[in-house]
């Protein structure tokens, strides 16, 4: 009787794919170990945002910014003020409730929880015409972050398709396109927005009232435009530099030859090998637009009253600087703060994606 252990001899049939196994052999301890070391598949993505989380003082400030967005989201639904309208008591408006100092009563608030009532607590006090500056307060905080944040947006669009085109295209296209940036990077911003906010003011002032462009005001609107039409350019030039470099590589050529055409090329080869680029531009210009709001709003060319902005609401607080300065300090940390976290963030993102500052 065969012995069942017995290796047969391995006959393949000739239209089969079968392999001899007998030809294999088991790996040694030190072939398994170098392989166990060998570092795992990786993307791109992946990577980049591996070295973001290493980096702690990002990750602080995206912890910082996501705390301060569902603050602005959630806390307005708890609190039973509003940003335009003065405090009332059992119904009826309190006149001594102005100035008040953080978790302090008016006289009639204080009278009317002695007998019983129940009210919300002034987180941050109140301002001069008697209305609760902590809600004032979230809701500037709300609309200064969507400034920043849709001018960011109004800049990424502009500066990607006109640096895309310029730099693609080349020769005197690009000439001509990069002299009309040289004309517009020289414009002074500050003197447009003052320019546009007092000729809007008076062509369509008495147009938009009653639509919801008179609650944002004509100044935010010349805000809007001045974003559009001049702080594109960084975006533009720095877009045309990246695919001034990629354009002339192999795979750009080979998209070419096979005959795509210029719009393919740019959004299927071209843009994603910047993308890192445009994200971490992107990052970096929120706080930008933000500081650039706030100051605006300091100097009274930014949202309408009575909607509040951080700008606004340090600008309302010179006033009274010297009996109630705790007004300007609530606005003026949280401008610092968002625009500190989100700087940190970008320069992390930078640092993450950019491979030329990879160690």
């Amino acid at each position: 009787m065969a012995d069942i252990n017995e290796k047969k001899p391995f006959k393949k049939n000739p239209l089969s794919m079968q392999m001899d196994l007998s030809r294999f052999t088991l790996a040694t301890d030190d072939e398994k170990q170098s392989v166990d070391v060998m570092r795992p598949p990786s993307t791109f993505w992946r990577d980049g945002f591996k070295n973001f989380r290493k980096n702690k003082m990002a990750m602080v400030s995206v912890v910082v910014i996501v705390l301060i967005i569902l603050a602005i989201i959630i806390l307005p639904s708890f609190i039973p003020y509003t940003y335009s309208e003065t405090i009332r008591v059992d119904g009826q408006r309190d006149r001594t409730v102005t100035n008040l100092k953080p978790y302090e009563w008016s006289e009639k608030e204080q009278e009317y929880i002695d007998n019983g009532g129940e009210l919300f607590p002034h987180v941050m006090g109140t301002d001069q015409l008697g209305r609760d500056y902590f809600i004032r307060v979230i809701i500037g905080t709300r609309i200064s972050l969507i400034v920043g944040f849709f001018a960011s947006i109004i800049v990424l669009v502009i500066g990607l398709i006109y640096g895309s085109i310029s730099g693609f295209i080349g020769g005197k296209v690009d000439l001509v396109m990069m002299r009309i940036v040289d004309i517009i990077y020289s414009l002074p911003d500050t003197l447009m927005i003052i320019l546009l906010s007092f000729v809007l003011k008076e062509t369509i002032g008495k147009q938009i009232q009653g639509t919801i462009l008179s609650k944002i005001g004509t100044g935010m609107i010349s805000m809007f435009i001045v974003f559009g039409l001049l702080y594109w350019v960084s975006m533009a030039r720095l877009i045309r530099g990246q695919i001034l470099s990629i354009k002339e590589n192999e795979f750009v050529l080979a998209a070419n030859a096979m005959g795509a055409s210029t719009s393919r090329t740019i959004r299927k080869h071209i843009l994603p090998n910047t993308i890192s680029v445009i994200i971490i531009s992107t990052a970096l210009q929120i706080p930008s637009a933000i500081f650039t709001e706030s100051f605006l709003s300091f100097l009274g060319l930014g949202v309408a009253v009575p909607m509040p902005s951080l700008g606004s609401l340090a600008s309302e607080a010179r006033q009274g600087l010297q009996a109630y300065p705790f007004k300007l300090l609530y606005p003026a940390v949280i401008i610092s703060l968002i625009v500190l976290a989100l700087n940190l963030i970008g320069d992390g993102l930078r640092d993450a994606f950019d491979p030329k500052l990879r160690k």
